[in-house]
């Protein structure tokens, strides 16, 4: 496998036959404000440049990207590159199979097993994270959770996350310990959210631990899309095969 240099290869203990990546926005052909690998058919960029994107994709890691339609919802659902089912969670235990998620800003979380049998990828916003989309990854891999590794991608920080008061209890009403992820922010009544802190307490309380990644910013680290810092943009893409 021979990704761009400027894309990612996340950091953590998976199996050697567990592959991993995280593009940026480096590589691609879009023109702005899509500029340049973004993989998002959805956002208004032309079709042939997002295709060509994505071929350039498969061709450089050598996979078969499951492609989702992406609604922020809990759901979870086995990958399938031949379809793009309505979902925001997808694991396999086929090799060659990559399980994709499309971010610019939301959290994406890349799961596997320590035996290197299965592995997972999930959207979670904030909508997502709240509705139990990690929950019911961690459910869809049928793996003890003790047997389960994950790691979190670039997703927008804690710093630039701000929210209203009504994702603060969203959260608080499951969790109590969820209150140390949200600060007042300087706008009355609003929160800066940590998404990072937010997954890892949702994913401990199912028993998941082996937590890894975290503290990037999307909305503030150029490499990235974000939503939030220029709503007309592309997406990037995480991804997590097993290899053949």
């Amino acid at each position: 496998m021979n990704p761009s240099s400027d894309w990612l290869l996340p950091d953590w203990p998976a199996p050697a036959n567990v592959r991993t990546c995280v593009t940026t926005r480096a590589g691609g052909v879009s023109q702005a404000p899509f500029d340049g690998l973004n993989l998002g058919d959805h956002v208004g960029d032309d079709p042939a440049a997002v295709a060509a994107n994505r071929a350039r994709l498969v061709e450089t890691l050598g996979c078969r990207p499951a492609w989702l339609q992406q609604v922020h919802s809990p759901d979870a659902v086995e990958a399938d590159p031949r379809q793009v089912p309505t979902a925001d969670a997808s694991w396999t235990a086929a090799p060659g199979t990559a399980c994709a998620v499309l971010t610019a800003d939301c959290l994406p979380a890349l799961f596997c097993d320590r035996a290197g049998t299965r592995v997972a990828a999930a959207h979670a916003g904030w909508r997502g994270l709240a509705g139990g989309v990690l929950e019911n990854t961690v459910a869809a891999l049928g793996v003890e959770p003790d047997e389960l590794l994950v790691w979190l991608g670039p997703a927008i920080g804690p710093q630039s996350f701000e929210v209203g008061a009504e994702v603060r209890e969203a959260f608080l009403t499951r969790h109590a310990e969820a209150e140390r992820a949200f600060v007042p922010s300087a706008n009355a009544g609003k929160y800066l959210a940590d998404l990072y802190s937010l997954a890892r307490i949702r994913l401990a309380a199912i028993g998941v631990t082996a937590v890894h990644g975290g503290g990037l910013n999307t909305f503030s680290d150029p490499r990235f899309f974000s939503y939030r810092r220029a709503a007309r943009t592309g997406r990037f893409a995480s991804l997590v095969w097993l290899a053949d």
